[in-house]
């Protein structure tokens, strides 16, 4: 994917980093981790397709994809997991490749926590620390501290099969910590908690890694988690980087139907440019019986075909037909599901498309809460709406 392809519109002020940047264009601030145009193939299969990114020095940052799409190979390869094909992966300025995985200044924190069954908490936390040859009375005040830090301290005389899932997850990021890492690892580090505690995990993590400042690079297939917990993330597909930049910066402009139907959901109406300025673009398509109207410019031919993203949160219902000649559609209610602050409503346009709106309750109470079979008008402002050219 062209790092061109930002998805982010004129005079936004919002400026994401080239996924395919290259090792001379990495700035001293931002490449505590540097990710250099790294290949990793089995065989004649690409995993990793030159592949290039940095982290800072603090940040939690999020490889989000589907599986199978070179996320989980390229933290492996940091780690030592996996031997780089080509390309270079470096920490503080240290070029990894010749480093054994027990001597990188990285610790790895897996999806299955892999503490010893047979061992104590504060045996697995001090597991590492003994191997190195930390002197006793050391290993005690290191060991201690780190279960404080994750609030297991009363539980270090406890087995693993006497611990909740969250706290077993607290066990292996005190042993990942204790270690002093540069870099710490996390694999799938929610995938083994049950939904309810999740939330609440995630959060705990953020805030206990901020506190100890670790740069942290965390490999998730769950959106939710990877927009909750990351400070910046890229998107994955094949073996390559889609979009990298903030959650708000993905969500909100996505910079193709991949990246926009992969975070969060969306509504897609395809059509071709008729009116291309730098402030705006007009767009007609054979889902509405008006134009689309979005207040960004893309710089295409007439004629181009594009996709508008429309998020379902954007999309208004009302029971009168809106003002105006652009963004709205008449359609019959086909289904409501009640989720609370808001209710999801599917809206089947005269043309057939199904419309997906997020309404809040307040907004539902002024226009008389629509059921099954109701007609309704959807509608959306000009600034909701994203071009997408790929």
């Amino acid at each position: 994917m062209s790092s061109e392809h930002t998805g982010v519109p004129a005079g936004t002020g919002v400026s994401l980093q080239g996924a395919q940047g290259k090792e001379a264009a990495l700035s001293a601030a931002d490449s505590f981790v540097q990710i250099v145009d790294v290949v990793k193939k089995f065989g004649e299969t690409f995993a990793v397709k030159g592949v290039s990114l940095s982290v800072k020095k603090g940040e939690l940052f999020a490889l989000l994809g589907s599986s199978g799409c070179g996320k989980s190979t390229l933290l492996r390869m940091a780690a030592g997991l996996e031997s780089i094909t080509s390309g270079k992966i470096l920490i503080d300025g240290e070029d990894l490749a010749a480093m054994p995985p027990y001597r990188r200044p990285v610790n790895m924190m897996f999806q299955s926590y892999a503490l010893f069954p047979h061992m104590t908490v504060e045996s697995n936390v001090a597991f590492g620390l003994k191997q190195e040859g930390v002197a006793k009375a050391e290993l005690k005040d290191r060991v201690q501290a780190a279960l404080e830090l994750v609030q297991m301290g009363r539980f270090a005389k406890r087995k693993p099969h006497q611990l909740s899932g969250g706290q077993q997850q607290r066990v292996a990021l005190a042993r990942s910590l204790v270690k002093r890492p540069k870099l710490l690892l996390l694999d799938e580090p929610m995938s083994a908690l049950d939904k309810q505690i999740r939330q609440r995990t995630q959060i705990e993590l953020v805030n206990i890694l901020d506190k100890v400042g670790v740069t942290c690079m965390m490999v998730t297939h769950d959106q939710e988690e990877a927009m909750t917990m990351a400070s910046r993330l890229a998107v994955m597909s094949e073996g390559e980087i889609i979009q990298l930049g903030t959650p708000n910066e993905v969500y909100e402009f996505p910079n193709s139907r991949f990246s926009a139907e992969f975070i969060g959901s969306t509504n897609l109406f395809d059509g071709h440019v008729v009116e291309d300025e730098p402030d705006h673009v007009f767009v007609e398509t054979t889902d509405l019986s008006v134009r689309l109207y979005v207040s960004h410019g893309i710089t295409g031919p007439l004629g181009m075909p594009v996709t508008i993203s429309v998020r379902p949160e954007r999309i208004a219902l009302t029971r009168k037909p809106p003002e105006g000649a652009f963004n709205w559609g008449h359609g019959v209610v086909t289904n409501v599901a009640y989720m609370g602050g808001y209710s999801l409503y599917h809206v089947k346009l005269d043309s057939g498309k199904i419309v997906i709106a997020n309404v809040t309750s307040l907004a539902l109470s002024e226009i008389d809460s629509p059921g099954w079979g109701d007609e309704v008008y959807v509608r959306w402002s000009a600034s909701a709406g994203v071009v997408l050219t790929s």
